[in-house]
């Protein structure tokens, strides 16, 4: 049996996603093979959290953690942090120093993408099409009309490292413009402004399954709220559809960007991509590489519907980090 330590919990306000997400690794993990050890991560504490809520500390030379004098060490850790320091890299290079196995994808990857602006910058000579954007950094000086001119109305503001759609505001006229970048600005200190792209809006999960890159089956989103913001999210204001209701054609062209973005990447483990079909071309908006493991979240979504079961998915992620 090995020992599986699944990470939860982080930094970020999207925290409470995170321990559903791990609570549903934690369920599903394949009692057969795994010990499943919950170790939540905060800023002001690292534990293993047992079966009755008892907290023991992680000892971050080795990752490891002591309960009733009985040193316990993994053999892997599954990656279930959305958001700092699980997404941006910082877990990432950490259990690459200590030699522990993860199954998220390598440190570079998971800062590069975790970064909206830089990862779009890296992709866009692949051939894959984005939103026209305006970047500004806490500080700068901010020219309304000049924004206005380069991505129309409406447009998107982003925080440019943030999940979950916290601090985005959709923008439908300049004099809402300050309102919106305060508000990203209390997510990041560096802003995206998109142009509104107009049309169907998918989600692609690719994985490393059994070796191969596989492209799940695709997720068309329609979302009640004014985009697929957290409510639509995470409290049901959305309807997700698996599979997407587009054309051969269009599933051919997004799994395809979808899975080069994977390949040119080097990415490893999960990835959920977010794209919007403009006259039939699909659009990269994000990267996500820590996506949602709840019930509801969009990777077990396209997983049963490409019949892979939770338990399977898990395992797979598990079994690659250890052959690394």
């Amino acid at each position: 049996m090995k020992n599986i330590a699944i990470i939860m919990g982080g930094y970020s306000s999207e925290y409470k996603i995170s321990l559903i997400s791990g609570n549903v690794v934690y369920q599903f993990l394949d009692k057969t093979k795994y010990n499943g050890f919950r170790i939540h991560i905060f800023k002001e504490k690292w534990v293993y959290v047992d079966d009755n809520e008892a907290e023991f500390p992680i000892d971050k030379n080795d990752f490891s953690t002591t309960v009733n004098g009985t040193k316990i060490t993994f053999d892997c850790v599954f990656n279930a942090i959305h958001g700092t320091p699980g997404e941006d890299g910082l877990m990432q290079a950490y259990f690459e120093l200590i030699g522990m196995p993860q199954s998220s994808c390598d440190y570079y990857q998971a800062a590069l993408t975790f970064n909206k602006r830089d990862m779009l910058s890296v992709l866009k000579p692949y051939g894959i099409k984005t939103a026209t954007s305006y970047y500004i950094n806490k500080g700068d000086h901010i020219d309304t009309a000049e924004i206005v001119k380069k991505v129309g109305l409406p447009c998107f503001v982003k925080p440019n490292k943030s999940g979950s759609s916290f601090g985005i505001s959709k923008v439908k006229t300049e004099a809402e413009l300050p309102i919106a970048i305060e508000v990203a600005y209390q997510e990041d200190n560096e802003i995206i402004i998109e142009s509104f792209l107009d049309g169907t809006e998918v989600s692609v999960g690719v994985i490393n399954y059994q070796g191969k890159v596989t492209v799940l089956p695709i997720t068309e989103i329609v979302s009640e709220n004014d985009f697929f913001d957290y409510e639509a999210k995470y409290q049901g204001k959305s309807q997700e559809i698996t599979p997407a209701r587009i054309s051969e054609e269009m599933t051919q062209k997004v799994s395809e960007a979808a899975q080069r973005a994977y390949e040119v990447l080097k990415m490893k483990g999960f990835s959920r991509s977010e794209f919007i079909f403009v006259d039939g071309e699909p659009h990269m908006l994000e990267m996500n590489t820590i996506p949602g493991l709840t019930t509801e979240s969009l990777i077990p979504q396209q997983a049963k519907a490409a019949g892979i079961t939770l338990t399977d998915l898990f395992s797979n992620a598990i079994e690659l980090a250890l052959e690394k």
